[in-house]
């Protein structure tokens, strides 16, 4: 019997430094291209997927408020557009083999982008469209990862999994500490009282409150997303 996948609706939290691939500012098209192909395989096994998108690879606003002396709220704005560049450039992507897909906007640009309604969105899913959720929530002061506690909380996911340059959640930064524990399991609670950062606490607040499960893992290795999709034990499960 073939293995099938173990969730029915998932939300994939994607970087914006994710998008980079080989470049150091902006989008690689060919990372763009090899994510597509990855989700078409798992929304190809009959799995519902939405994505949100950050948008660090362009304009991260805590960093740039600090940096350029932005007012914080408008940083947050800028940083919240830059997502939209990266929905679109995934739209395109996922559409060129063959998977539909809506971009929802939580600041709207109707040009562009469907406003965000929870109904239209479940409609969406339900339609076999990957619906691609940009803009964070709308709001300055809340990160992306935010956005995808809340987005994932409001249609109804099984998980959250957050892709990540690193194949888990560690300690300390494995990269500047060699000795760094890596977490297979982690509760919610121990992420906020260790201070994990891979995940910011509000996030992690509002899925413990929903007992949503977040998974953990390396975007780098190609067939990550269809192992965690298929219950593989792969980066770091908090629950």
């Amino acid at each position: 019997m073939d293995k099938k996948p173990i969730y029915k609706r998932v939300l994939l939290k994607l970087s914006g430094e994710a998008l980079l691939g080989r470049l150091l500012h902006g989008i690689d098209a060919e990372m763009c291209a090899s994510l597509a192909e990855e989700i078409k395989e798992v929304h190809n096994a009959g799995v519902e997927m939405a994505l949100v998108v950050g948008g660090g690879n362009f304009f991260r606003g805590q960093v740039e408020s600090k940096r350029f002396g932005l007012e914080r709220s408008v940083a947050d704005y800028m940083g919240m557009i830059a997502t939209v560049m990266n929905g679109l450039a995934l739209q395109n992507a996922l559409e060129q083999v063959g998977v539909p897909t809506r971009v929802m906007t939580a600041i709207q640009m109707h040009a562009v982008a469907e406003p965000y309604i929870l109904r239209r969105a479940i409609r969406h899913l339900e339609k076999r469209r990957v619906v691609i959720f940009v803009a964070g929530t709308g709001n300055p002061y809340f990160t992306t990862d935010t956005a995808a506690a809340l987005r994932a909380t409001e249609i109804h996911c099984n998980v959250i999994m957050k892709a990540t340059k690193v194949d888990g959640i560690y300690s300390d930064d494995p990269v500047k500490n060699k000795a760094a524990k890596k977490f297979s399991d982690v509760r919610f609670i121990d992420v906020l009282k260790k201070n994990l950062k891979v995940i910011d606490a509000t996030a992690i607040s509002m899925c413990m409150e929903n007992n949503l499960p977040i998974i953990v893992f390396n975007l780098l290795r190609k067939g990550n997303i269809k192992k965690a999709i298929y219950g593989e034990k792969i980066g770091t499960r908090v629950h």
